[in-house]
This record gives structure tokens, sequence and C-alpha cells, in this order.
């Protein structure tokens, strides 16, 4: 009588055509390699608003190491161009081995999103999970010019 297993995760992964390394998996690659990915804007000449909001930002603090977590809110006004969400994550990722004060870290993803889709208004909002006591939240905006 034969008895089946569950597959492992590197026979999956091979089924599938990923390598991984022991020193980094692919998630950890994807991560790396992550950039803000734009495409053209659906409905130009329109405004509207896109509200994205990542639970899961994290990073760690300059100062202790200690890690921090917060909620970013993205609110923006396309302009020309629109940020792809799978690229926006990956690029949120890519915070949680950075040691990166909040300050910093809400006010690089806004010149991050500037750069990457030039849009007509934006307001980065990053509500920190409180720890020792003390909450913080940092909001920045810019408005293009015309």
């Amino acid at each position: 009588m034969e008895v089946s297993s569950a597959p492992t995760r590197e026979a999956i992964e091979a089924a599938a055509g990923i390598i991984s390394t022991p020193e980094m998996k692919y998630g950890e690659r994807e991560i790396r390699e992550g950039k803000l990915i734009t495409f053209p804007n659906p409905r130009p000449g329109r405004r509207f608003d896109v509200e994205i909001s990542l639970p899961e930002f994290t990073c760690k603090c300059p100062f202790s190491g200690y890690p921090d977590f917060a909620t970013i809110y993205l609110k923006y006004v396309p302009n020309e161009r629109v940020v792809e969400l799978k690229a926006l994550k990956l690029y949120i990722n890519s915070f949680r081995d950075r040691y990166i004060s909040h300050e910093e870290s809400v006010n690089q993803i806004l010149d991050d999103i500037i750069a990457a889709c030039d849009p007509l208004e934006v307001t980065i909002k990053g509500d920190f999970t409180p720890r020792g006591n003390v909450h913080t939240v940092i909001t920045v905006n810019h408005t293009k010019e015309n």
C-alpha cells in the first residue's frame, strides 16, 4: 500500500519554476528588486481620488533597532500616471529591514510617489503602533504647482 504525503515547499517551488536559495527566498528577491511601477491614467483630465491603506508597514528604529509597525495611508489625485498596486506592496515591504525614523520613512514614501507618478495632489499618513506609551502619526502633503 502506497502512502502519499503532502508536497514539500521545495517541491512546490520547483514545480512552479521558482528558484529559492537558503540565502534568499523568491519573495525576498521580489521585495529587494521592487520599485514603484506606474501605468497610464485611464481617465486623464478627470480628477479622482485614489485611497490606499497598507496596514503591515514595518521598519526598524535607527536608534534601538526595535521593529516599528504602522499603517500607511496613501491618498492621491493622479496626473498622467497611476501606481500599480503589487509594485506598491513590494515597495512598502522594502522598508522592513531599513533603519529609518518614522518621520523619514513617511517623507521618503512621499518623495518616491512624487518621483514615480507626479500626482496632482498626494497625502501620506503613517499611523505608527504605540511603543513605550508613545503613539506617533506623521502626515505629509504635496500639491503639484501649475
